[in-house]
């Protein structure tokens, strides 16, 4: 069963001539509720700005309007922020003061998510006891209590609060305005919602009970409460999933589950990959783990994560995934495509491809880096034998075994994932992967694809390499154009920020080729290459400067 809840809603403009609240109340279908959650938004427009009727509403569609649009992947208090971002820059353009206080609730799955700005509350009411879950952002001071410190459109950024936790089934929200919860102590708000069960009913007596109050400001209430909790999330899943057991280890010819093996793919202690057929002849790589792993939580819930990433993957640069409703055992199942690798198209072809090849095989390659970190995923192990061209010359990247998504994906410490000869330099370091490592093994790829070999030279496992200047591929192939030179060296830099920041900039300078120059540096400075031997060769000659000069003091 899905999330249920019951919601109440109430507002009044009090004595004011208009309402400035403004407030929503969103509950999607049952697939967008359970990736995605229930929203619910209070916005009060502040009443000594230009219009703060126009900077509430506009806050709250923004927010409802953009927030089912964000990719699953991403985490709730990451895409309200990246929302609130932006929102709050569109008003500071507006060339008019569009302030408003925020209070967004998303309840998905067995967790609450709150992003607040401003002075409305947000209480939880759980187990008899009442709890403010936000805090007000005003001046300290008893006579500027009412003075906003952080609003939507205040400032040039908004810096909004976050907080998450568990829900319990029984549990209830209440949002509130200040002209409510200013009026009303908190025993109120609990008898109330102790009172009333029916949260529309809450909702209108906390209004109507603030009015007779004496209130002088717009009311409004949101009151929502948890009626029935799924039976699992992405969470509860991946656990109920790491139960199933391990396939044996299988045989080409032997039936398992429905699906005849016709050849193992891959056989190493990390995972098991095999070619099979389903029962109507169609091909599939079936992915599962070698039995020695059996009872490892860890890896079973990569497996997981990694089936589950993939699903999300609904660009054609990626392979598809079999829907299996009453699976058995721990194993998932991809489209099987004939075709090559670029590792393998590249030998049979004799080492030669063609500049004007390696720009085809970088757009397509680029788009579909480009779709993967749209979903904020980073796939970490972009390299020829993970891209695939079948036999209608259709480019795939493949393997998401090591990818990595904020909030889904954990990493074994000490541990680097991905093929060190295509690992950007900063992961050497321990920084965490991101769109430029990836971005740097698509220059690598395609470098390695022209030429034969590494812009830095080939990095063995458990070595630790060193990263001078990057050999000039025109060394290997003189052939190639200046501008293509360029691409590539712009997207093995060693130095991050001076490489590409997104895929989509990338393919733009393949699609423009040399009508569009790029700067790069052919050469790394020896202080960058070497900061160490540069301090140690400073720390020497001041040293002997201060030798000399304590010489010539105890002479003269």
């Amino acid at each position: 069963m899905a999330l249920a809840l019951a919601i109440g809603q109430a507002t009044h403009p009090g004595p004011k001539p208009r309402n400035e609240d403004a407030l929503a109340c969103i509950t999607p279908e049952a697939e967008l509720l359970t990736s995605k959650g229930a929203l619910f938004v209070l916005a009060d427009g502040v009443s000594s700005c230009n219009d703060g009727r126009l900077a509430a509403q506009s806050t709250v569609r923004a927010v409802t309007a953009d927030y089912y649009a964000t990719p699953e992947t991403w985490e709730v208090g990451t895409a309200l922020d990246r929302l609130l971002t932006a929102h709050n820059r569109w008003l500071r353009s507006q060339g008019q003061t569009l302030v408003a206080t925020l209070t967004a609730l998303v309840l998905r799955g067995r967790r609450f998510t709150v992003a607040h700005v401003g002075d409305c509350r947000l209480y939880r009411l759980s187990d008899g006891q009442l709890t403010c879950l936000t805090t007000d952002h005003v001046w300290d001071e008893p006579t500027m209590r009412h003075v906003l410190k952080r609003a939507m459109g205040l400032d040039e950024h908004v810096m909004a609060d976050f907080c998450e936790g568990d829900v319990a089934e029984g549990d209830a929200f209440l949002l509130l305005s200040d002209g409510v919860w200013s009026l009303l102590p908190e025993k109120r708000l609990s008898e109330v919602l102790w009172l009333h069960l029916d949260p529309q009913r809450a909702a209108q007596v906390l209004v109507d009970e603030a009015i007779a109050a004496g209130a002088g400001d717009n009311l409004s209430a949101i009151v929502v409460r948890v009626e029935h909790l799924p039976a699992a999330n992405l969470g509860d899943e991946l656990a109920r999933g790491a139960g199933q057991p391990l396939p044996p280890r299988l045989k080409p010819g032997q039936v398992f589950d429905g699906l005849t093996v016709e050849k193992v793919l891959n056989d190493s202690p990390s995972g098991l990959a095999y070619r099979v057929a389903d029962a109507a002849g169609r091909r599939w790589v079936m992915k599962t783990l070698p039995p020695t792993l059996d009872g490892d939580s860890e890896a079973e819930q990569a497996l997981l994560v990694e089936e589950w990433l993939q699903k999300r993957l609904t660009a054609h640069y990626f392979a598809e995934v079999k829907p299996l409703p009453a699976r058995q055992y721990l194993y998932y199942l991809l489209r099987w495509y004939p075709g090559v690798t670029l590792a393998e198209r590249r030998l049979r072809e004799g080492g030669r491809i063609s500049p004007s090849e390696a720009v085809k095989v970088g757009l397509r390659l680029t788009r579909a880096l480009a779709a993967l970190h749209r979903l904020n995923i980073v796939h970490r192990d972009v390299k020829p034998e993970n891209v695939h061209i079948d036999n209608e010359d259709r480019l795939r990247l493949l393997d998401l075994g090591v990818a990595h998504c904020p909030g889904l994906t954990v990493d074994k410490n000490g541990v680097l994932p991905g093929t060190p000869s295509y690992m950007a330099p900063e992961l050497f370091d321990g920084a965490s992967a991101s769109v430029q490592s990836d971005l740097y093994a698509a220059g690598v790829t395609l470098y390695w694809l022209l030429t034969g070999h590494f812009p830095y030279g080939e990095v063995e496992a458990f070595q630790r390499p060193r990263f001078g200047t990057p050999e000039l591929p025109t060394r290997y192939r003189p052939d190639l154009p200046l501008w293509l030179e360029n691409v590539l060296l712009k997207a093995v830099e060693r130095d991050p920020a001076r490489r590409f920041e997104t895929a989509e900039e990338l393919l733009l300078a393949l699609e423009k080729g040399d009508a569009h120059s790029l700067t790069v540096r052919r050469r790394v400075p020896w202080a960058e290459r070497a900061p160490l031997r540069l301090w140690r060769a400073i720390a020497l000659v001041s040293l002997l400067l201060n030798l000399v000069l304590v010489y010539l003091l105890l002479i003269f």
